[in-house]
């Protein structure tokens, strides 16, 4: 199948409904950049090892390389979200009712955004195509159930994995630099928090970047009435990845700071060692999760991480108010974000059919 630059856009040029989807799949991936792209650079921002508009820039590159080098190696991630849902035989209604979860998707994520809570894009992006396709097709058949585990699989990842490495990374950062003194270990703190946050950006890349490529391929497919290709070869797609990277730094530079504010701020006051590790903790999740093709929450990955770091010195360091907030945002999203993207889809096949 061509998934060459120039056939995409001579498709979108012929069909007003494919270009609907790709202009919508971007405003997700926007939206995603002020909401969710910032939990990859709060701790490096909060500890003052970097400016916001520096790590913001840095966030930019190495999401980029997040989504080239891991789309390369194990694209796993973008098969996964392309195939969790069948939207059924008919193309036009396909790419409608796909178009109508993308609208409740940034629906959703903005709603989140507005109140300062960091939501999760995976797990909208999720309940939103499986909303969708209920609506178009009225039954459960249109559940691919052996890629929604793989969803359960990495919400257990996310916060377990998260959680337990945050608590075992610092543990070991403290022990390992128990006589140091405080104030020399400050400079070699500050280069590894920025080295965490770049490895962070990497990963969210890998994880996200992967995602909406796979939307908008799936897509092209809907529209023309063909199967998903197996996606092991993205070499071909070097400049969907890079229009992913940008449009997610752009988003990132316009609403990054409120949620950098409330992960990095709010949940728990961080030093230096502590967000060194709260980065590589969630890193090495996420990580774990893309090599095997699983879709996995970087907000999930990062807030456990630094809930795990904050439990080191005491668990009263956690600001609980703000982890109830995020986990009622968590549990409202399935629910919430597929209730809407049903409606939309029905309200979308009635104009447009």
């Amino acid at each position: 199948m061509d998934l060459s630059f120039s056939y995409f856009w001579q498709q979108m040029t012929e069909q007003p409904l494919l270009a609907l989807a790709i202009v919508l799949t971007l405003g997700v991936i926007l939206v995603n950049g002020w909401t969710d792209a910032p939990n990859a650079i709060a701790t490096c921002v909060v500890t003052r090892c970097m400016s916001a508009r520096a790590a913001i820039f840095m966030a930019a590159v190495f999401n980029f390389l997040g989504v080239f080098v891991m789309s390369l190696l194990a694209p796993q991630v973008a098969d996964t979200i392309s195939k969790i849902v069948d939207f059924g035989d008919n193309p036009q209604m396909a790419i409608v009712a796909l178009s109508a979860s993308l609208f409740a998707i940034v629906v959703w994520a903005t709603l989140a955004w507005v109140f300062g809570i960091p939501t999760s894009e995976s797990h909208a992006l999720i309940a939103g195509l499986t909303g969708g396709a209920l609506a178009l097709t009225g039954n459960m058949d249109a559940v691919n159930g052996d890629q929604w585990v793989k969803v359960f699989y990495g919400m257990i990842i996310s916060v377990v994995m998260g959680f337990g490495l945050g608590w075992i990374c610092c543990k070991g950062v403290v022990a390992l630099f128990r006589r140091a003194e405080r104030r020399k270990t400050e400079p070699f703190f500050r280069g590894a928090q920025i080295v965490g946050a770049a490895a962070m950006a990497f990963m969210h890349g890998a994880q996200d970047g992967q995602k909406f490529m796979g939307v908008m391929i799936l897509s092209l497919c809907l529209t023309q009435g063909k199967e998903m290709p197996k996606l092991d070869d993205m070499s071909e797609l070097i400049w969907l990845m890079l229009i992913c990277s940008v449009v997610m730094g752009l988003g990132t530079m316009i609403g990054g700071k409120k949620i950098i504010k409330s992960v990095g701020m709010d949940m728990v006051k961080l030093e230096k060692y502590q967000g060194f590790s709260a980065d590589l903790a969630a890193s090495a999740s996420l990580l774990f999760s893309s090599l095997f093709g699983i879709p996995v929450s970087t907000t999930h990955a990062k807030t456990t991480s630094i809930m795990g770091v904050g439990a080191v010195r005491r668990l009263s360091a956690i600001n609980f108010s703000v982890v109830k907030e995020m986990v009622m945002t968590w549990i409202l999203t399935f629910p919430g974000c597929g209730l809407i993207a049903f409606l939309m889809a029905k309200l979308f096949m009635w104009i447009f059919l």
